[in-house]
This record gives C-alpha cells, sequence and structure tokens, in this order.
C-alpha cells in the first residue's frame, strides 16, 4: 500500500466528531478521495479482486468517518456470492470471468480457489421528520471497474478515474454534507456496488436481498461519471440526469435551481446503461446523473487522474447534495404515464 493510501486509510478514521461544519465540497476534498481510489495499487478495482476490496475498505472507513451508520451483513459490507469461471480463450488479457451466483451455499461449492470476496458497501443517515423518516431517498454509485488487461502505451491498469471513482467521490461527499448539516426529513441510504462493469452484480443482490424493504424507497439518484465536464450539458458544473423525460424528478430539481439538463444523447440508451435500471424497473423513480461527454479514455488506462476536472466535480457535488436535500424534504417524485421501464423477466 502506497504512503499516499496509508495516510488516506488513516484520515478516514478519524472520529466524526472531528469533521469541520457543513460546508461544499471543494477541489480539495475530491482530490483527497479520487487519488487513492483511482490510483494503481487498487489495481482498476476488478470485481472480486484485492484492489476491489481494498477499495470498500476504504470506502467504509469513509462513512465511518462521516458518521454514517452501517447497515450491511458484517458492518458497511454487504457481502455478494461470485465465483471465477476459466475461459475457454482469454479476452483483454484474462483466462477467467466471475460469475453472480444465486446464494453463499452455491459459492461453497467452487474450489476455494475460485471464490471471489465481493461486497456492496452501505451506510445510512436516518431522517429527521417522525413520518418521512420511514421513506428511503437511494444515492449511489458503483465502485468497481474492468481491472488489469490488455496493455496500451505500457500501461495494463484500467484505473477509472471517472467511471466510476468519480460518483464515489460524490456519494461520500454528499453524505458528509448532509450528516453535517440539518439532518434530511426522509432517511438516505448511500451505497456503493460491486459489479456494474460485469452485469450490475452488487444491484442485483441488492434487490434481491434489500437491507431495507424496497416498498420505503420513493427515490434513487445513481452518480455515474462526473470527472469532466460535457458541454451539451452547459459545460463545467452542469450535469443531466438519464430519462429525465420519464419522471417529475428532473423538473423537481431544475425548479429548485438546481443546474441538471435531460440527457442529450438519447440514442446512447445511459437510462439503461447503469445501475439505476434496476431499480427503476422494480418501480423506484431512478435515474443517473452525469457529465460524461462520450470521451475516449472510457473503459481504457487513460481514465485515471490526470483527466479529472477537480474544480468541475466539486460544483457538480454540490448541486448534487442539495437536489438530495430536494429529494429528502420534498414532495416524492412520480413516474410519468408510461416512463416506468417494464418489469423484468424472471431470471432462471
Amino acid at each position: 500500500m502506497t504512503l499516499a493510501l496509508r495516510r488516506a486509510f488513516a484520515l478516514a478514521l478519524l472520529a466524526p466528531a472531528a469533521l469541520a461544519a457543513q460546508r461544499p465540497t471543494t477541489a480539495a476534498d475530491v482530490r483527497r478521495i479520487l487519488f487513492p481510489l483511482a490510483e494503481d495499487s487498487m489495481a482498476g478495482r476488478m470485481t472480486g479482486s484485492p484492489g476491489e476490496a481494498m477499495a470498500a475498505r476504504f470506502i467504509a472507513a469513509e462513512m465511518q468517518r462521516i458518521g454514517l451508520t452501517p447497515l450491511g451483513d458484517s458492518g458497511y459490507f454487504q457481502k455478494v456470492p461470485v465465483a471465477a469461471v476459466p475461459l475457454a480463450q482469454t479476452r483483454r488479457g484474462r483466462t477467467e470471468r466471475v460469475v453472480l451466483l444465486k446464494s453463499f451455499a452455491e459459492r461453497d461449492t467452487f474450489p476455494v480457489e475460485r471464490r471471489r470476496p465481493s461486497v456492496n458497501v452501505l451506510g445510512v443517515l436516518e431522517g429527521s421528520d417522525p413520518v418521512l423518516k420511514d421513506e428511503i431517498v437511494l444515492i449511489d454509485a458503483h465502485f468497481d471497474h474492468v481491472g488489469v488487461g490488455q496493455a496500451v502505451n505500457g500501461d495494463s491498469i484500467y484505473n477509472g478515474a471517472d467511471d466510476d471513482a468519480s460518483g464515489v467521490v460524490a456519494v461520500l461527499e454528499i453524505a458528509r454534507q448532509l450528516a453535517t448539516g440539518p439532518r434530511p426529513k426522509r432517511t438516505v441510504l448511500f451505497v456503493t456496488t460491486t459489479g456494474e462493469e460485469v452485469g450490475m452484480f452488487g444491484t442485483r443482490w441488492f434487490i434481491d436481498h434489500p437491507p431495507i424493504p424496497l416498498a420505503r424507497f420513493v427515490a434513487n439518484m445513481e452518480i455515474e461519471m462526473i470527472g469532466r465536464p460535457d458541454s451539451l450539458a452547459g459545460g463545467p458544473g452542469k450535469a443531466w440526469l438519464t430519462g429525465f423525460e420519464r419522471s417529475n424528478m428532473g423538473e423537481q430539481l431544475a425548479a429548485a435551481g438546481i443546474p441538471i439538463v435531460a440527457d442529450q444523447r438519447p440514442d446512447q440508451h445511459f437510462f439503461e446503461r447503469s445501475d439505476n435500471i434496476v431499480f427503476a424497473r422494480r418501480g423506484i423513480v431512478a435515474h443517473t446523473l452525469s457529465t460524461y461527454n462520450l470521451h475516449t479514455d472510457y473503459h481504457q488506462p487513460t481514465d485515471d487522474v490526470r483527466g479529472a476536472d477537480f474544480e468541475h466535480m466539486a460544483a457538480v457535488i454540490n448541486a448534487a447534495a442539495r437536489a438530495t436535500r430536494v429529494l429528502a424534504d420534498g414532495p416524492k417524485p412520480e413516474w410519468k404515464p408510461g416512463g416506468q421501464p417494464a418489469a423484468p423477466a424472471p431470471r432462471p
């Protein structure tokens, strides 16, 4: 573990009482969290890898520092049963792939060397309203990436700074802001999931094994790829919302003065390509906040911290924190007619 990462872990374990009064996120806050998550020692945070486990511990330490209540089955961790199966042919230099299993009992049928530790990381901030605190607003991002693969110009580590360490920074900073200010009326659940890149494993497991009944969830805002400005969203500090036209969530946020616009690239089907779709298909009003501008570093080793715009990220995170407050304190969003996606077909 590098010196920078050791210092980051040590800082994350400070007592919640040591936190400063509520303040907006700064570029320095972004750098403090983004650098450890996207550094080479994390080895691209592949699902089931030691790098993923290291990232999960770092995120859990941050949640503890903030003062979130753990909501996993093992502290802040919700264990996810995955195993590795051999590939008949290599892909991007790999000889195996990870699969999501139906249960931990099934995982125990695999040889020990094929079992992979994998977790979601969950922390909750209880609401202050005697009635509304029973309703849940979910703020999430996936913390996995695609690991180590075929070298490009001598670099084989796919760091995933934008995809989606940037979203994890947002989840943690939104949590910090809400935890150090007036308590939101609704309970806010902060989750970072594993396995998005290999089939939304973490979210699928979470949906099937929710720590809080899904009937209590009223809104989900996922945050994915906010590391760089998008000119179609209006430039630095501006973000877009996938599936904007499907519900009134985006309109509620825009009416509150939050700089969020509709996704300008509907042909890319971003609404269906992130973890939010799993929740949306269960009836929860769920969208993804992003500033992805189709940069060419997507899923390449060049997606590292050198491409991050820290001032832009801080501005978007501050907007997202305000958006979370609107969702937690205001009217719950609703699907528009025909906006809710179809329920998923039963999985075999």
